[in-house]
């Protein structure tokens, strides 16, 4: 994309910004949120559910990241981000059920405050949970992080060693005082972000169980058709057959040496079991 291109999207986006909040009584609150993991297929997700028709897409970003970056910016700013009421409506008479609107922001999962707001702000919203590997989680971490230039360390196995050094006492910083940003905490937690179950435990406390819906990500990439039907189940959707499935946001990546992942996996062992407890289920990577 030009500078130019770039520059004009910056200015239709901030105009439509700007309308949204003047407009946000009449905006449609969020229906669901796909909260988590990171590089677990919550792109992809999103953008096949986006291809179904009961399902209205905030403007231009699939992430608003407002329960997380932007709470600062107040209500009127997220709603202004969805479409309005009528359209929901116009879509009630098109395919019986009235339209949902929803985002993908995968930090709100992680953030130490972002929970306890949705459930404050959204009391009624539902949440969608992604699942992989969380060896292959943070080792696609690693690669995206540098590629986006939030990691330094070019090394895996340096990230690691360096992330209780780099985090300490960061949660900590951001519960004390709701302006403090982590940026090690949001970019450089591999194994943290991994830990699922600690993170699921804290939003079924806040929200509920069955206002959450975890998905594996290797079933709904290997066969997604289930998988996207139980995720319209779940929302109240009807199901819809006329959908293209696909992987997105994917990033190639060297293989990672036996010992690392023998050590990464006997890390997660005791999480994973804790994990197949609460779900029900063994995870795919368990299989």
């Amino acid at each position: 994309m030009t500078v130019a291109k770039e520059q004009a999207l910056r200015a239709v986006k901030s105009v439509s910004r700007t309308v949204g909040r003047l407009t946000a009584g009449s905006r449609l609150v969020p229906g669901f949120l796909i909260v988590g993991a990171q590089r677990c297929g919550t792109t992809s997700l999103f953008k096949t559910l986006s291809q179904h028709p009961g399902v209205l897409p905030p403007a231009y970003h699939k992430g608003v990241h407002y329960f997380d970056m932007d709470y600062h910016r107040g209500m009127s700013w997220y709603l202004g981000h969805f479409p309005t009421t009528g359209k929901a409506e116009a879509v009630k008479a098109q395919i019986g059920v009235r339209g949902i609107t929803g985002e993908s922001s995968p930090y709100y999962m992680f953030h130490p405050l972002a929970g306890q707001r949705i459930a404050r702000d959204l009391p009624s919203v539902k949440l969608l949970v992604l699942l992989r590997d969380p060896v292959e989680r943070a080792y696609s971490a690693h690669s995206h992080e540098l590629a986006r230039g939030y990691e330094t360390e070019t090394d895996f196995e340096r990230a690691l060693a360096l992330e209780e050094s780099r985090t300490a006492g960061e949660r900590e910083r951001m519960i004390s005082s709701a302006s403090y940003a982590s940026e090690h905490l949001q970019h450089n937690a591999y194994l943290a972000r991994g830990r699922y179950i600690e993170q699921l435990e804290r939003l079924e406390a806040l929200v509920g169980r069955d206002r959450m819906h975890v998905i594996d990500s290797d079933d709904f990439f290997a066969d997604p058709r289930p998988s996207f039907d139980a995720v319209c189940d779940f929302l109240g959707l009807p199901r819809w057959a006329d959908i293209a499935f696909g992987k997105h946001n994917s990033r190639s990546r060297s293989p990672m040496s036996a010992e690392l992942r023998t050590r990464l996996e006997d890390h997660f062992a005791p999480y994973d079991d804790r994990l197949a407890a609460w779900w029900g289920r063994v995870p795919s990577w368990r299989r």
